[in-house]
Protein backbone atom coordinates (compact mmCIF):
# COMPACT_ATOMS: atom_id res chain seq x y z
CA UNK A 1 0.00 0.00 0.00
CA UNK A 2 1.38 3.36 -1.05
CA UNK A 3 1.45 6.04 1.60
CA UNK A 4 2.71 9.62 1.60
CA UNK A 5 2.98 11.47 4.90
CA UNK A 6 3.78 15.17 5.12
CA UNK A 7 5.31 16.87 8.13
CA UNK A 8 6.97 20.14 9.06
CA UNK A 9 4.10 22.56 8.70
CA UNK A 10 3.31 25.22 11.27
CA UNK A 11 3.02 28.92 12.02
CA UNK A 12 5.81 31.20 10.83
CA UNK A 13 6.21 34.95 10.56
CA UNK A 14 6.55 36.65 7.18
CA UNK A 15 10.13 36.38 5.98
CA UNK A 16 10.68 33.18 7.90
CA UNK A 17 11.48 29.66 6.76
CA UNK A 18 10.07 26.16 7.07
CA UNK A 19 11.12 22.79 5.74
CA UNK A 20 8.41 20.33 4.77
CA UNK A 21 9.08 16.61 4.51
CA UNK A 22 7.23 13.94 2.56
CA UNK A 23 7.87 10.36 3.63
CA UNK A 24 6.95 7.86 0.91
CA UNK A 25 6.33 4.18 1.59
CA UNK A 26 4.99 1.21 -0.35
CA UNK A 27 6.79 1.96 -3.62
CA UNK A 28 10.34 2.05 -4.85
CA UNK A 29 11.06 5.68 -4.23
CA UNK A 30 13.61 6.16 -7.01
CA UNK A 31 11.03 5.21 -9.65
CA UNK A 32 8.70 8.04 -8.71
CA UNK A 33 8.56 11.75 -9.34
CA UNK A 34 7.27 13.69 -6.34
CA UNK A 35 5.57 17.03 -6.29
CA UNK A 36 4.25 19.55 -3.80
CA UNK A 37 0.89 21.26 -4.14
CA UNK A 38 -0.91 23.76 -1.98
CA UNK A 39 -4.49 24.80 -1.50
CA UNK A 40 -5.69 27.91 0.26
CA UNK A 41 -9.31 28.33 1.39
CA UNK A 42 -11.57 29.08 -1.55
CA UNK A 43 -8.81 28.53 -4.11
CA UNK A 44 -7.87 25.73 -6.49
CA UNK A 45 -5.04 23.36 -5.73
CA UNK A 46 -1.82 24.84 -7.09
CA UNK A 47 1.27 22.97 -8.22
CA UNK A 48 4.23 24.39 -6.33
CA UNK A 49 7.20 22.21 -7.20
CA UNK A 50 8.20 18.81 -8.52
CA UNK A 51 11.36 16.72 -8.67
CA UNK A 52 11.86 14.01 -11.24
CA UNK A 53 12.65 10.35 -10.59
CA UNK A 54 15.55 10.08 -12.98
CA UNK A 55 17.81 13.10 -13.17
CA UNK A 56 16.52 15.23 -10.28
CA UNK A 57 15.30 17.89 -12.68
CA UNK A 58 12.93 20.29 -10.98
CA UNK A 59 9.89 22.42 -11.62
CA UNK A 60 8.81 25.50 -9.67
CA UNK A 61 5.77 27.69 -9.95
CA UNK A 62 6.61 31.29 -10.76
CA UNK A 63 5.18 32.34 -7.40
CA UNK A 64 7.86 30.41 -5.46
CA UNK A 65 10.91 30.53 -7.74
CA UNK A 66 13.98 31.70 -5.88
CA UNK A 67 12.32 31.12 -2.50
CA UNK A 68 11.50 27.39 -2.40
CA UNK A 69 13.87 24.48 -3.03
CA UNK A 70 12.82 20.87 -3.57
CA UNK A 71 15.17 17.96 -2.93
CA UNK A 72 15.00 14.23 -2.41
CA UNK A 73 16.83 11.59 -0.41
CA UNK A 74 15.86 8.24 -1.86
CA UNK A 75 17.79 6.38 0.85
CA UNK A 76 15.41 7.92 3.38
CA UNK A 77 12.34 7.69 1.10
CA UNK A 78 11.85 11.40 1.68
CA UNK A 79 11.32 14.51 -0.40
CA UNK A 80 11.85 17.93 1.13
CA UNK A 81 10.51 21.38 0.36
CA UNK A 82 12.66 24.13 1.85
CA UNK A 83 10.62 27.32 1.99
CA UNK A 84 12.27 30.67 2.64
CA UNK A 85 11.22 34.33 2.57
CA UNK A 86 7.70 33.20 3.29
CA UNK A 87 4.82 35.54 2.54
CA UNK A 88 1.25 35.76 3.80
CA UNK A 89 0.06 34.41 0.45
CA UNK A 90 2.02 31.18 1.01
CA UNK A 91 -0.52 30.23 3.69
CA UNK A 92 -2.21 27.00 2.62
CA UNK A 93 -2.45 23.29 3.20
CA UNK A 94 0.56 21.72 1.49
CA UNK A 95 0.28 18.28 -0.06
CA UNK A 96 2.89 15.98 -1.54
CA UNK A 97 2.02 13.63 -4.38
CA UNK A 98 3.78 11.04 -6.54
CA UNK A 99 3.61 9.47 -9.99
CA UNK A 100 5.77 6.95 -11.87
CA UNK A 101 8.61 8.84 -13.48
CA UNK A 102 8.56 6.81 -16.71
CA UNK A 103 5.03 7.97 -17.49
CA UNK A 104 5.73 11.68 -17.46
CA UNK A 105 3.11 14.42 -17.44
CA UNK A 106 2.70 18.10 -16.58
CA UNK A 107 4.25 18.50 -13.14
CA UNK A 108 1.87 21.30 -12.19
CA UNK A 109 -1.30 19.33 -12.93
CA UNK A 110 -2.95 17.38 -10.08
CA UNK A 111 -4.19 14.84 -12.64
CA UNK A 112 -0.60 13.76 -13.34
CA UNK A 113 -0.24 12.27 -9.85
CA UNK A 114 -1.41 8.88 -8.63
CA UNK A 115 -0.82 9.10 -4.90
CA UNK A 116 -1.43 11.88 -2.39
CA UNK A 117 -0.68 12.65 1.21
CA UNK A 118 -3.15 14.11 3.69
CA UNK A 119 -1.55 17.54 3.83
CA UNK A 120 0.14 19.77 6.37
CA UNK A 121 -0.95 23.31 7.27
CA UNK A 122 1.43 26.20 6.71
CA UNK A 123 0.37 29.55 8.15
CA UNK A 124 2.39 32.69 7.52
CA UNK A 125 1.30 35.46 9.83
CA UNK A 126 2.68 38.08 12.14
Amino acid sequence: QVELVESGGGLVQPGGSLRLSCLVSGVRMDYYAVGWFRQAPGKEREGVSCISASDDSTYYADSVKGRFTISRDDAKNTVYLQMSSLKDEDTAVYYCAAFPGVRGGPPSSPGTYDYWGQGTQVTVSS
